[in-house]
């Protein structure tokens, strides 16, 4: 069975797509850009945009009952892979033990001109 998880705590989804969909025990969540949903704003630095980033997956993996500790891969979108570093220190303070499988990749750009998108696959079962 087939679950849509959505939540006001994270931006809505700018296009049709869900924010996350569980199916089969594994919750799939839609790239987070780091637009703050209280106000729409986007802050300039790689840092606070990744914070908010990860802010805004975590509003959603609570949605669904779950935490950063539920996560089993995770794909970073960079516009700039000179971010990487800066990136990486903050990412690494919300994944702290039983790291997530990664991807990392630059692209050519990302929604509304941010520096970051993160998505991320959830392991369910043990809250089902």
């Amino acid at each position: 069975m087939k679950k849509i998880i959505a939540t006001d705590q994270a931006p809505a989804a700018v296009g049709p797509y869900s924010q996350a969909v569980l199916v089969n025990g594994l919750l799939f969540v839609s790239g987070q850009i780091p637009v703050n949903p209280a106000d729409g704003s986007v802050a300039e630095s790689i840092e606070d945009q990744s914070h908010q980033a990860l802010k805004n997956v975590g509003a959603i993996l609570a949605e669904a009952g779950l935490g950063y500790e539920d996560v089993v891969k995770t794909t970073v979108l960079l516009a700039d892979i000179a971010d990487f570093k800066a990136m990486n220190a903050v990412y690494a303070e919300y994944f702290t033990q039983d790291k997530p499988a990664r991807a990392c990749f630059q692209v050519a750009a990302l929604p509304l001109g941010v520096k970051v998108e993160i998505e991320v696959i959830a392991d369910a079962t043990k809250k089902l």
